[in-house]
């Protein structure tokens, strides 16, 4: 959204595309999963009365508009970019495919996951664990507007320290809100790191990849 109320902004997504593109030029296979909450959140039209199922269906193609304008952003940015789906659209995107995800990887390719996993019921965090399990990703990049894991929410609690690393049992423990549940547990059996870092800083991106300590790190 960047500072609008809702909608795309289109300033912010070529700041994200630039963001890509210096990762890209590194040599590091990038995919990517993206929500759908600027437009629509379904469990947000559940609570206003909309039938659950109907509302995450409407979520999941709020994700496949924003695929669409970040592989536009992307492309326009030199990074060759493809955009596959969990629920078949066949006129604007590719049925997610494995293997065919794999090899848009190996050439170089940015390969957008949309559409969440396909299912009500499981949210975006969930679909990025499972991508990054059925691609054999080394680890899971999850932006967000803070710089890491804090022992509070430090939006609302100045007192809040960083954690630089912590474990999956660390997080459970203290009840700390990294990911939904389903996602974490899935991604600590699979033994999947997962870096939280702030995806609105420029350079946060490239200087994580190249080995920095940037955000926080969640490993076994």
């Amino acid at each position: 959204m960047g500072d609008r109320q809702y909608g795309i902004d289109p300033v912010r997504l070529a700041d994200y595309a630039k963001e890509i593109k210096q990762v890209v030029d590194q040599g590091v296979e990038v995919a990517i999963v993206i929500g759908g909450g600027n437009i629509f959140r379904g469990v947000a039209g559940a609570s206003n009365g909309m039938d659950r199922v109907q509302g995450d269906h409407m979520g999941m193609l709020a994700t496949v508009i924003n695929g669409l304008a970040l592989q536009s952003a992307c492309e326009d940015a030199g990074i060759p970019t493809r955009l596959q789906t969990a629920i078949q659209i066949n006129e604007v995107a590719e049925p997610f495919i494995r293997r065919k995800a794999m090899r848009h990887l190996e050439k170089g390719r940015v390969v957008i996951f949309g559409g969440g996993t396909g299912n009500p019921y499981f949210t975006t965090d969930s679909a990025a664990v499972l991508r990054a399990i059925e691609i054999e990703a080394d680890v899971i990049l999850k932006g967000t507007r803070v710089d890491g894991i804090y022992t509070a929410d430090p939006e609302k609690d100045s007192t809040a320290t960083k954690f630089d690393f912590i474990s999956f049992e660390d997080v459970l423990r203290k009840g700390l809100k990294v990911m939904d549940t389903t996602a974490f547990t899935l991604s600590q059996e699979n033994e999947l790191p997962i870096i939280v870092f702030d995806m609105n800083t420029p350079g946060n991106l490239v200087k994580l990849i190249k080995g920095e300590s940037i955000g926080t790190k969640v490993q076994l």
